[in-house]
């Protein structure tokens, strides 16, 4: 059968990571030590997906630069104070993206992780060859601005109806919506179905290894 798409990109955080739960944490102990309102778990997984100014932005509104300058360093020194491993991805991911490459699809991360950031969890995943390229928030606009796509698409040379966009979050969605390409949800994430199928998705899916049943 022919394939409806040539390029997959997929979310990082709450798609291939199960890292949510610890992105959560980090938030929060972050804001306590920073005498900041120590925001709800939910209110943390709405803005997972952006770029750690933006988050802190919409997190604590009003916040100065220079505090919320410290509370994002606060948590990225949390966040890597132990190491990812293998063992934090969904299971079946390796493998999953392991037999999307033999089938000739070519694989992306977009996500609102630094670029430093991304390097070092994607190495410490053993991931580094699975992908052709990737895009931080550190390196064009934050999501959902659909610079992220806009860019690997160029890069890569493959068409936008050939592309297909895998997140966790609303803001990877309606990134996808805003650049043109079709999306695959997951729950297992930072947003439940009901959130996600309001952006079109073609599946909202429980995780992202459901995909090779589909594709």
């Amino acid at each position: 059968m022919k394939k409806r798409f040539d390029l997959i990109i997929f979310d990082w955080d709450g798609t291939l990571a199960d890292s949510v739960d610890w992105i959560v944490h980090c938030i929060r102990q972050a804001a306590a030590r920073q005498g900041c309102p120590v925001p709800e778990p939910q209110a943390v997984k709405d803005i997972i997906g952006l770029s750690i100014e933006n988050a802190v932005a919409r997190l604590f509104p009003g916040l100065d630069e220079e505090k919320g300058r410290r509370l994002a360093g606060d948590y990225a020194q949390t966040f890597f104070s132990r190491e990812m491993s293998r063992d934090d991805l969904f299971p079946g991911v390796p493998e999953m993206l392991a037999c999307f490459r033999e089938a000739g699809y070519r694989l992306a991360v977009a996500t609102g992780k630094k670029s430093a950031g991304l390097r070092e969890v994607i190495a410490g995943t053993g991931l580094t060859a699975s992908f052709c390229t990737t895009r931080s928030a550190d390196q064009t606009a934050s999501k959902p601005n659909p610079l992220m796509i806009d860019e690997i698409v160029a890069e890569l040379g493959v068409a936008k109806d050939r592309t297909l966009m895998v997140g966790d979050s609303v803001h990877d969605l309606q990134m996808a919506l805003n650049a043109g390409v079709a999306s695959v949800a997951v729950t297992c994430g930072a947003h439940p179905a009901e959130t996600l199928k309001r952006y079109s998705p073609l599946y909202c899916l429980n995780f992202p290894t459901e995909l090779l049943g589909l594709l």
